[in-house]
């Protein structure tokens, strides 16, 4: 039987489907899901190792079948880092009808065999550092101080929300859903055909770079960088995200 992964339910309107980055869960997403709720049905998920579907382990492949499982027809879906890479897989692996893709702080994978298998051992003694300190406040507030986060202030930092995570679940997601354990897509997404936002932000400049690299040779992609933003750009700038998914949303097709 497939897991149910669980989920919180936010407004009314086309849908538009939530997928959190690492650390985070269904209740992370700052203002930015109650500007979107005042125009979509909103339906933030949690994906394995995270908030209600903590006890769920699976890899990319399986948890993109778990998510396509939940969609209604003609879904936008949205991913925001971790949650990029299971959309991703979403919408190359499943017959998941996607109407739009919304990927943030995304990438297709790691190219070089020796670099991604150096981020599964780094995820893997990551994962291990969590079980045998099991220590989650200490993790939150150094994994947030990473120069992945360094434009929040701890006010938008989501913190109440990661707290609801376990050492034992973010564990496993490094090891079951990391970077390195992902099949690179490039290939792949050079064939996918619907219309997707790549959003990224101006400070981020790793997932800037990626999101004009995988633009270049997506057949249906458009780059919207938020000003002033860094990794988590629904965190920083809550109403300019809005503002552009939005804006790509009410433009697509029905």
């Amino acid at each position: 039987m497939t897991p149910v992964l669980a989920a919180t339910e936010f407004g009314s309107g086309p849908a538009l489907t939530l997928l959190h980055g690492f650390t985070g869960n269904d209740q992370s997403w700052g203002p930015c899901v109650h500007l979107l709720a005042q125009a979509y049905g909103i339906r933030a998920l949690d994906l394995p190792g995270h908030g209600g579907s903590g006890a769920i382990r699976a890899t990319l492949s399986e948890t993109a079948a778990f998510v396509a499982a939940e969609l209604e027809p003609s879904s936008v879906l949205l991913g925001y880092s971790l949650g990029g890479r299971v959309a991703l897989h979403v919408a190359l692996e499943t017959n998941a009808e996607l109407r739009g893709l919304i990927l943030i702080g995304a990438t297709p994978g790691i190219l070089d065999d020796e670099e991604r298998a150096e981020r599964r051992r780094s995820d893997a003694a990551l994962a291990a550092r969590l079980r045998s300190e099991n220590d989650l406040d200490g993790f939150l507030e150094e994994w947030l101080r990473g120069p992945l986060f360094a434009d929040l202030p701890l006010e938008v930092q989501e913190l109440a929300a990661r707290r609801q995570n376990t050492c034992e679940g973010l564990a496993a997601s490094l090891e079951d859903l990391g970077t390195g354990t992902q099949r690179p897509l490039w290939g792949d997404v050079q064939h996918l055909e619907v219309p997707t936002l790549l959003l990224v932000g101006e400070l981020d400049t790793k997932f800037t770079a990626l999101a004009e690299e995988m633009a270049a040779v997506m057949p249906n992609a458009t780059v919207v960088v938020i000003p002033g933003a860094g990794h988590a750009v629904h965190l920083a700038k809550p109403a300019e995200t809005a503002a552009a998914i939005s804006q790509f949303v009410d433009g697509l097709a029905d």
